[in-house]
C-alpha cells in the first residue's frame, strides 16, 4: 500500500513547480540550453562521442555541430569497446571537417597513434585547421608528415601549441605568434626557408610564458633568435646524436622575465640566455659520450659559459654523466653563485665539490649523490667554504658507497659546518647484499667531531628515505 501511495504521489508531483528551486520535475533544462553554450559543453567530450548525441532527440540532431572543439583520436574505443578502423577513421575526420568548415573551431587535438597514414591526409587536416583561425592546437603523430609551416607561422590566433610529431619546419626569416602563451614541441626538425639569406632568424613570441622543446633537431645554418619578454619557464633537451651532422648555430633567448630553466644534453650546441637577470630556479643534466673524450677542453669551456648566465639562480640542478672525472675545470674560476641556497649534484671530483661551494657563500642545502671522488686531504685542508661557516644547514648524501673519500668528505662537513642542523646520508642500494657492516659504519660516522651541536646526524636505507 505504501509503495502505490509513493507513486500515486510521485505521478501527482510530475510537472510541478518545487518551491526551492521553481524548476519542473522531470524537466529536459539541459536541452532548452542555447545551441553554443551545448556546443561547448560537448567540446570537452571525444568528437566521436559528441556526434553521437545526435541520436538523442530531433532537438539533438544538429546541436553537436555547435561545438568549438575536436578531439580526434584513433585510439578511442566506441560501441561495443572496438577501436575505429583506419579507413572509418579516415572518412570520420574528413566528414566532420567538412561539415563544420564553417565553424570557428577553437581547440584541436590530433591524436594518431594505431595507424600509419597517407602524408597527404594528415597535412590536408592540419591545414584546414589553420583556416579556421585555431587558438589552441595539439598534434601527436609517430611518422614523418609534411607540416604546413607557413601556415603555422601565419595563424596570428595561436595560444598553445604542442606538437610531438616527426615533421620539419621551415623556419623564416622573421615569424611572429602574438598570441602564443605555451609552446611544447617534441622530434620536431627546424631549418631555414631556402630563400633565407640572413645570418639570424628571429621568432617574436611577445606573450610565450612557456617553451618546451625536447629531442628537437635545430639544423639551422642561421642562428635561432627567440624574443619572448614574458617567457618564465624555458625547458629544452638537445643532443648531437639525434643528426647525422654538427650543426653549428645557436639558439639565443631573450628572456628578462625567465624564472625557471632546464636544460638537457651534450652541449654539442650552444644555447644562450640574454638578459635573463631573474633565473631563480635551474636544472643542467649534461651527458657526454663516451667516443667524445676527445673534445674535454671544448665541453668545460661550453658548461662554464652555460653556467655564467645563471649566476643569479637561488635553486641550481647540477647533474654531470661520464664529465667531470675528464673535465676537471668547469667550476674552475666561476664567478659567485651569490643567491643560491639549494645545490644538488652528482658523479662530483673532491676538487670540483670544493670549487663550486666556494662559490657558494650563502648555500643552505646541499644534496649529493653517486658519491665523490678523488678527495683527499690535500684537497680539503686548503681552505673551509664560506657557506660551512654561515648559512649550510641541511646536507644530504645520497647513493653513499662506504668509500674512504665518501667517509672523508663526511668528516669534513661534520668538522667545519657551524650551523649545520641536518646531515642525511642515504646508503647505496647495493650495501645490502654486500658484507660491509653498517652498524659499525654508521658508529664510526656518529664519532666523528661536529661543529655545530645542533646537527643531527641521520644514517638511513634508500626505501626509508622516500
Amino acid at each position: 500500500m505504501n509503495s502505490i501511495i509513493a507513486t500515486q504521489n510521485d505521478e501527482n508531483a510530475k510537472g510541478v513547480p518545487t518551491e526551492e528551486t521553481g524548476v519542473v520535475v522531470g524537466e529536459d533544462i539541459i536541452s532548452k540550453l542555447h545551441d553554443s553554450i551545448l556546443g561547448h559543453i560537448l567540446s570537452f567530450l571525444q568528437s566521436m562521442e559528441a556526434v553521437h548525441t545526435s541520436l538523442l532527440s530531433k532537438r539533438w540532431i544538429h546541436v553537436w555541430r555547435s561545438i568549438t572543439g575536436l578531439q580526434l583520436n584513433d585510439c578511442f574505443h566506441y560501441v561495443g569497446k572496438k577501436k575505429m578502423h583506419k579507413q572509418n577513421f579516415e572518412c570520420f575526420v574528413n566528414r566532420m571537417l567538412l561539415l563544420l568548415a564553417n565553424s570557428r573551431i577553437q581547440s584541436f587535438s590530433l591524436c594518431l597513434t594505431s595507424y600509419q597514414y597517407d602524408s597527404t591526409y594528415v597535412n590536408a587536416w592540419i591545414s584546414s585547421i589553420f583556416e579556421k583561425g585555431i587558438k589552441n592546437l595539439h598534434i601527436q603523430y609517430s611518422y614523418e608528415v609534411l607540416f604546413p609551416s607557413h601556415s603555422l607561422f601565419s595563424c596570428s590566433s595561436l595560444v598553445q601549441l604542442v606538437l610531438q610529431m616527426k615533421c620539419t619546419l621551415c623556419v623564416p626569416f622573421f615569424a611572429s605568434l602574438p598570441n602564443l602563451k605555451i609552446l611544447n614541441i617534441s622530434g620536431i626538425k627546424l631549418v631555414g626557408e631556402s630563400s633565407t639569406y640572413s645570418e639570424e632568424l628571429i621568432l617574436n613570441l611577445p606573450v610565450l610564458q612557456v617553451l618546451e622543446a625536447r629531442g628537437c633537431e635545430w639544423q639551422t645554418m642561421q642562428n635561432i633568435r627567440i624574443e619572448a619578454p614574458l617567457l618564465e619557464r624555458f625547458n629544452i633537451a638537445i643532443w648531437r646524436s639525434l643528426s647525422d651532422e654538427a650543426y653549428k648555430s645557436s639558439i639565443n633567448v631573450l628572456a628578462p622575465c625567465l624564472t625557471d630553466f632546464f636544460y638537457e644534453g651534450d652541449l654539442e650546441q650552444d644555447v644562450i640566455l640574454l638578459n635573463s637577470p631573474s633565473i631563480r630556479t635551474a636544472s643542467l643534466v649534461i651527458v657526454v659520450d663516451e667516443d667524445r673524450k676527445d673534445r674535454m677542453k671544448e665541453l668545460e669551456y661550453q658548461a662554464h659559459k652555460l653556467l655564467s648566465q645563471i649566476l643569479q639562480v637561488q635553486q641550481l640542478k647540477l647533474l654531470f654523466y661520464k664529465v667531470l672525472v675528464h673535465a676537471r675545470d668547469i667550476f674552475t674560476h666561476l664567478p659567485a653563485f651569490g643567491r643560491l641556497t639549494y645545490l644538488q649534484l652528482n658523479e662530483v671530483t673532491g676538487e670540483a665539490l670544493l670549487n663550486i661551494l666556494h662559490s657558494s657563500p650563502i648555500l643552505n642545502t646541499l644534496v649529493l649523490q653517486n658519491g665523490v671522488s678523488e678527495l683527499n686531504k690535500d684537497v680539503i685542508s686548503a681552505s673551509v667554504p664560506q657557506c660551512f661557516l654561515t648559512s649550510l644547514k641541511v646536507f644530504q648524501f645520497k647513493e653513499f658507497n662506504v668509500h674512504e673519500c665518501e667517509l672523508l668528505l663526511v668528516k669534513f662537513v661534520m668538522a667545519n659546518a657551524k650551523v649545520l642542523e641536518q646531515m642525511t646520508i642515504c646508503t647505496a642500494f647495493w650495501l645490502r647484499y654486500s658484507d660491509i657492516d653498517m652498524e659499525r659504519v654508521t658508529q664510526q660516522i656518529l664519532s666523528f667531531p661536529k661543529c655545530s651541536n645542533l646537527a643531527v646526524i641521520k644514517c638511513i636505507s634508500l626505501e626509508k628515505l622516500h
